[in-house]
């Protein structure tokens, strides 16, 4: 704007300096924009499989916490008091 009231070399230059500073500033952010944004797509990903990881472990654990088989209830071999 100071280009257009001022009309001077110097004017102008400091306009153009401004354009072709604010262009790469314009690309960065919308890098960043995009960095962001994918990083907040993987952290959905990473709660979703959580949720899943954590309902396989459910389900699994009473396979791995199964019961110890007792002697009192497994049949003896042989002759015993009791077996008659």
């Amino acid at each position: 704007m100071a280009a257009k009231v001022l009309r001077s070399e110097k004017a102008v230059g400091m306009s153009l300096y401004l354009v072709r500073a604010f262009g790469p500033m314009r690309e960065a952010l919308l890098a960043n924009a995009t960095i962001l944004q994918r990083l907040a797509e993987i952290d959905r990903r990473l709660v979703e499989h959580d949720s899943v990881l954590r309902e396989v472990v459910a389900r699994l654990q009473p396979l791995l916490d199964a019961p110890a088989v007792e002697d009192a209830k497994k049949p003896k071999i042989g002759f015993h008091r009791g077996n008659r």
